[in-house]
């Protein structure tokens, strides 16, 4: 898959099958889209071209430009499209002027004129142009003039999307690892840089990193103690197995949420590295102990239902 960020460098592509989205989570729902794309593309021995924008358009157009959490990072988003076989992927930088542009401009100016489209595949809901103006029937109307054709994605697989997408968010903030796993199709994870903390797991026995997230809008699951594997290519730490705790550590008073990880059998000194960390199972609640003592005990048993629920996954 080639990737394009500046639309200066597109080529002419050939018979290109095009959509438009976010495809945030890249999860089932828009599985089956890359797959419609895909069979559309073979027919007209044409290329698949997704355009998706960065940042999210509801951080510019948005209401109050409330926070938005995402599934993925835009790399993430990158990593798993690449993995599903699409040729191009064109990654459009969203801005207000962007959002200006009328709906028939859209369409002459960013669609036709850019991307020279045999087939665009879209959701009769998909909105564009200013005031979010045009819609799928737009699209239609102006096919025969700018010489496209226009395929409908079905409405069944956007609800699909849609509920799928509001699922998965819904099952991470409750801890419900194995049902995002589902509807993912793969283990939810996050990469994070390694800061330091105030190294009170080392007094206890069981040091941790401190992670703090490379992207500020990529979803954080619950708090809670959870069973993870860790990797870093350039340390060549590969799926790593530990134990990660999301809160704010109330047993010690802590007032701000941390993310700390520790790692089995690891002894590496990781400040200022990436860490990538795959969530496998939620195993209990942050609960607040009557002492460093009550906690180490707990510890223990977190770290062996851990290993356990490593284990079970490697069988």
């Amino acid at each position: 898959m080639t990737v394009y960020t500046n639309i200066q460098d597109l080529p002419i592509f050939k018979h290109s099958v095009i959509t438009i989205g976010t495809f945030d989570g890249v999860h089932y729902g828009h599985q089956q889209i890359l797959e419609l794309m895909k069979s559309a593309a073979k027919q007209v021995n044409g290329e698949t071209v997704i355009i998706t924008f960065h940042p999210h358009p509801r951080k510019i157009i948005g209401i109050n430009k409330t926070p938005i959490f995402l599934l993925n990072t835009l790399q993430e988003k990158i990593n798993l499209l690449e993995k599903y076989g699409i040729d191009h992927l064109v990654i459009i930088p969203f801005t207000e002027k962007f959002a200006q542009q009328t709906a028939e401009d859209y369409i002459a100016d960013f669609l036709v004129n850019t991307f020279h489209p045999h087939t665009i595949i879209i959701g009769h809901d998909h909105r564009f142009g200013k005031d979010r103006t045009g819609d799928f029937q737009l699209l239609e109307d102006k096919a025969l003039q700018w010489g496209y054709q226009v395929k409908e994605i079905p409405g069944y697989m956007l609800n699909k999307i849609t509920i799928s997408s509001t699922k998965i968010r819904e099952a991470l903030l409750k801890g419900d690892i194995k049902n995002a796993h589902d509807l993912l199709s793969y283990d939810y994870y996050f990469t994070g840089k390694v800061v330091k903390g105030n190294q009170l797991g080392r007094t206890i026995g069981y040091p941790t990193a401190n992670i703090e997230m490379i992207d500020e809008n990529k979803l954080i699951p619950c708090n809670g103690v959870y069973s993870v594997l860790v990797t870093n290519e350039k340390l060549k730490i590969n799926q790593q197995g530990g134990m990660m705790n999301i809160g704010y550590r109330p047993t010690v008073e802590g007032n701000k949420r941390t993310i700390e990880v520790n790692l089995f059998d690891f002894d590496q000194i990781l400040y200022d590295e990436t860490l990538t960390i795959t969530l496998k199972k939620y195993l209990r609640s942050e609960e607040k102990f009557s002492g460093l003592d009550e906690l180490k005990k707990q510890l223990e048993i977190d770290k062996q239902a851990a290993l356990d629920s490593l284990k079970d996954i490697g069988e």
